[in-house]
């Protein structure tokens, strides 16, 4: 078996590239960066590092590489060899790789080659949605309509930690043991290969895909907007203090009633995700920078991410909000000279006050949460002082 996977990165070479290699499927990776690529192809393998307890060292073979720039044809001939097609190149990008797929898929549809997926592992919402319709608006009608009909692109939710590290062998990628990967099978077009393993096949992935957003990232992104206020410097460090594992917790279990609620999840599945999460992010052979975590509030805050559109949803069904308030509070008050988002964030809160930015931002405009986050922020800012 053979998949062509677009992007060599961390994401791509510890998590997709890992498993589909583990599974049996020979890799061909199609990146930009030579460095990269070049190491690929010196030894058709590379290292993974897992962050566990030994640092563990897999290598993954066999794999080859390909510059979609320079070498446009061969990966057009891969394509057309291929099995499976996956990406995971950041969202930003995919109208990028978008014209090389769209002519490499038109190339397959003259071998008449049997169905393909195409799999983009975005931290988005639908990506491979998006990357369709990044396709569609090269292709005409007949040829959206051809490439349609041996090609599905189902979407996919993804979540594993990966870093790297500079070695004198280039940069080795490190990962933390626990992954996810869940594929919405009802998008699928090709039932002819093996189910990859430890992979989780669903028919509706929208629970999924907010089970990562609003329990996930947003207690990754609280434990950094907190552990800022008391002077943390790691995602680490910020959850060994009592008061913010306390909120962090307090958050992720106010969001449970949320997936109770509006996906009937049991208490104790949730539960139990949310101490492997926890788990997860107080992993000592991580080193999660405070910065790096809290970067960009602005989207982090925004009306339909981690942070506020939990809470909504909480307040409108009349359910308790008050640690997911805080938690917003917190990141009102993030400080970073080296973060765009921040500064503009701050410039605003200065000029227009908070109430204003709560509406800007978030759009919070109900009186009732404001005033919530509003008193938070009066307590988070003595605390901090």
């Amino acid at each position: 078996m053979k998949a062509v996977h677009f992007g060599a990165g961390n994401i791509g070479r510890g998590f997709i590239g890992n498993v589909l290699s583990k599974a049996g499927f020979e890799v061909c990776f199609v990146d930009v960066n030579p460095e990269m690529i070049d190491i690929i192809n010196k030894t058709n393998s590379y290292k993974v590092e897992l962050l566990d307890a030994d640092h563990t060292i897999e290598v993954i073979s066999p794999v080859s590489a390909l510059n979609s720039i320079t070498q446009e044809e061969e990966v057009i001939a891969n394509i057309g060899a291929a099995d499976l097609i996956t990406l995971s190149v950041g969202v930003p990008n995919l109208s990028k790789v978008a014209n090389i797929l769209f002519k490499a898929l038109l190339s397959r549809a003259e071998l008449r080659k049997g169905p393909i997926d195409i799999i983009a592992n975005e931290n988005a919402i639908n990506a491979s949605t998006t990357l369709r319709k990044e396709i569609e608006r090269l292709a005409s009608a007949e040829e959206m309509a051809t490439i349609l009909s041996f090609a599905g692109f189902p979407n996919a939710a993804v979540d594993r930690l990966a870093l790297s590290r500079r070695t004198n062998e280039g940069e080795l990628v490190q990962v933390e043991p626990f992954f996810e990967w869940i594929i919405n099978r009802s998008e699928m077009l090709n039932h002819s290969l093996p189910l990859l393993d430890k992979v989780i096949y669903v028919d509706d992935l929208t629970p999924y895909i907010e089970r990562k957003l609003f329990i996930v990232n947003m207690g990754h992104a609280a434990a950094a907007y907190l552990g800022y206020l008391y002077n943390e410097p790691t995602i680490q460090r910020a959850l060994a203090h009592p008061d913010i594992e306390t909120t962090v917790q307090g958050a992720m279990y106010e969001v449970a009633r949320y997936f109770e609620a509006a996906y009937g999840k049991s208490a104790e599945e949730l539960q139990s995700f949310i101490e492997t999460t926890c788990k997860r992010f107080r992993n000592e052979q991580v080193s999660d920078d405070i910065f790096r975590v809290g970067r960009s509030p602005i989207r982090k805050l925004g009306q339909d991410e981690r942070l506020v559109k939990p809470a909504i949803e909480l307040y409108k069904r009349g359910l308790p909000y008050s640690q997911l308030a805080k938690v917003i509070a917190a990141g009102y008050l993030f400080r970073s000279t080296k973060d765009e988002e921040a500064v503009e964030l701050q410039d605003y809160i200065s000029e227009q006050g908070l109430i204003s930015a709560l509406a800007a931002f978030s759009h919070i405009t109900e009186p009732e949460v404001q005033e919530v986050i509003r008193q938070h922020v009066s307590a988070l800012t003595a605390v901090s002082k």
